[in-house]
């Protein structure tokens, strides 16, 4: 049985882990496989009157075809500022602007390009797994300050940490899963 305050360790180093997840699954997002998607412009920011806007909350962005997404401003005065923004964005995709639509036709992926995107996603997953190890670190640190400062048997400490470990491992391993699944839709022609 762990001390309170190991569990509440552990309960924290999860929560981080989660976090750190969840952030890789909306960067997967962002690289597009082929299709269409709105969500291939949810890291686009707007410099709008001066502040830095989500383009999502300027405008209604779709995907009517499979090779076209729409951008319709809100406000057709700030047309401008969404092309540069989506061009500066360096996402690959050449705004056409006819005056109150942004059109982005989405070219279909050369077997190079596709290469590159799986090297864009492993690259994000990597820097995944090590936000991961970094908050392993950090709660092992806690768990052996706690273990001293409390007086804590050492088998309590180590099996604190052997928890620890196995959830490192699972989070690992959700994070190859996720990479090898999106690896997949990119390839797929």
């Amino acid at each position: 049985m762990l001390d309170e305050n190991l569990i509440l360790v552990l309960d924290d180093a999860k929560e981080h882990m989660a976090k750190s997840l969840d952030h890789l699954v909306s960067e997967l997002r962002t690289i597009r496989a082929g299709r269409a998607a709105p969500s291939m412009l949810e890291s686009v920011r707007v410099d709008y009157y001066g502040s830095q806007s989500p383009l999502n909350q300027m405008a209604n962005v779709s995907a009517p075809q499979p090779d076209l997404i729409v951008v319709q401003p809100w406000d057709r005065t700030a047309l401008g500022d969404i092309e540069r923004a989506i061009i500066g964005a360096n996402l690959g995709l050449n705004p056409n602007n006819d005056g109150s639509v942004i059109r982005l036709p989405v070219p279909p992926l050369s077997e190079e390009r596709r290469r590159d995107l799986v090297k864009a996603a492993k690259a994000r997953g990597e820097e995944g797994k090590v936000a991961i190890r970094n908050v392993r670190r950090h709660s092992k640190d806690h768990i052996k300050s706690a273990v001293k400062e409390e007086n804590l048997p050492e088998d309590m400490g180590y099996e604190a940490e052997d928890r620890l470990q196995k959830m490192t491992d699972d989070y690992i391993g959700k994070i190859d899963d996720l990479l090898s699944r999106k690896e997949e839709e990119i390839m797929e022609v």
